[in-house]
């Protein structure tokens, strides 16, 4: 088990993977075909593992939390 909590970055990216590709673009007429779905895209996922690519650097992303930092914290709330 992970000791820290970036691996949830993972962990939320590979959901929201799943949600995109399966669950917003999918069609099921039943409980049994999602599953049959999911499972299928699952087995697929592990047979081809692909890595994540990141597209911005840890200082863009804090940058970005910064910025956003300071906008809410000049809201008045």
């Amino acid at each position: 088990t992970p000791t820290s909590a970036s691996w949830l970055n993972l962990v939320e990216r590979w959901f929201a993977e799943l949600t995109q590709k399966k669950l917003k673009r999918g069609v099921h007429r039943s409980v049994q075909a999602l599953e049959r779905d999911i499972r299928a895209w699952l087995t697929d996922w592990n047979d081809q593992p692909r890595p994540f690519v990141w597209t911005k650097t840890a200082d863009e992303i804090l940058d970005k939390v910064a910025a956003y930092c300071h906008r809410i914290s000049d809201s008045g709330h």
